[in-house]
């Protein structure tokens, strides 16, 4: 979104949220929104002066738009795009600082999940939206040729000259799994930064916490399952195909594309994570959607400062929960 559509779109919420905070002794709550990654960004914040968090939303609503303009798989003249235009020429392509971190976090997490968390699935990523249009599976050699394409260790970083290289022609990256985190993350630094600490970015559902509200132990962030946490300085990311699915000859599939098989996950477990930021939370919840329980519990467990609930055929539990949120005095 440009920057005027962004000024607009703050000015509108702005109305509704509070009218001059001037002699107020309570911090006012105000609510920001703006759409972005195909989804809806929203920033509430806590302050005593409303012109300080209207530039700082304005500032992390900037930031969000760049970053969507970097990352996303959608458009053509994104930065991602460029990169796969030199996918197979055996050069390093320069890259922006905020495309080597994203993709470095990613790489962590993909060493880590072996495969069940990749963002080289871009051909898988592409033939799965095709055939889910359609209502039809690929058929094998359209998913051998996508496959073909697709591997973490095909992706190298130099990361002292700023520089990837996708190895392999027909490399392409989905950023999908973890550029919503990512830029819930960023968004709620750029509130820090401007002196709005007590705030909330909640990107589509992936959600970044800062300070709580005011006499609150935090924030209160209601779970799929119907039950509440209260949490302050975490990350939360739910992941699953509630909201987007396909079913195809009898068999529910997923939005969420399992790198192994290259087809979507068939009956996605709901899978909610909480974690020390937004970007791990996203990252692992998204891998949680494709691993058994074994694996994803291992996993989980060695993340510091994670939990994940799963539900599904199989539901399982693990991590050191939060606090659960109390019936009263909700905000």
């Amino acid at each position: 979104m440009s920057g005027p559509g962004v000024s607009l779109a703050l000015v509108a919420i702005f109305g509704a949220a509070a009218s001059g905070l001037a002699g107020q002794t309570e911090a006012a709550r105000l609510t920001y929104e703006s759409e972005h990654m195909g989804t809806t960004f929203r920033i509430v914040a806590y302050t005593h002066d409303r012109a300080q968090a209207d530039r700082a939303a304005r500032a992390a609503f900037a930031h969000i738009a760049r970053l969507d303009s970097l990352f996303s798989d959608y458009r053509p003249d994104s930065e991602i795009a460029g990169l796969a235009d030199h996918a197979g020429s055996g050069s390093f392509v320069p890259v922006t600082p905020e495309l080597l971190s994203v993709l470095q976090d990613a790489q962590h997490w993909a060493r880590r999940r072996e495969g069940a968390f990749d963002v080289t699935v871009g051909p898988l990523s592409r033939l799965w939206r095709w055939s889910s249009r359609r209502g039809e599976l690929p058929n094998d050699e359209r998913v051998a040729a996508a496959r073909s394409a697709v591997g973490f260790r095909r992706l190298a970083l130099n990361a002292t000259e700023h520089e990837a290289r996708l190895t392999e022609p027909g490399m392409s990256l989905d950023l999908g799994g973890i550029a919503k985190g990512y830029a819930a993350d960023a968004a709620l630094a750029i509130m820090a930064e401007h002196g709005i600490e007590a705030a909330l970015v909640d990107a589509g559902g992936d959600l970044a916490l800062g300070d709580p509200p005011p006499d609150e132990r935090g924030w209160l962030v209601a779970l799929p399952n119907g039950n509440s946490l209260r949490l302050a300085h975490a990350g939360v990311a739910t992941s699953g195909d509630a909201h987007r699915h396909v079913t195809i000859d009898g068999v529910r599939y997923a939005h969420i594309v399992d790198p192994r098989t290259g087809l979507g996950v068939v009956d996605a477990p709901t899978v909610t994570v909480v974690a020390p930021d937004a970007t791990t939370a996203d990252a692992l919840a998204s891998a949680l959607t494709v691993m058994d329980r074994a694996s994803g519990m291992k996993l989980t467990r060695s993340v510091d400062g994670a939990w994940a609930t799963v539900t599904g055929s199989a539901s399982w539990m693990t991590g050191q929960q939060p606090e659960r949120a109390s019936q009263q005095n909700r905000r």
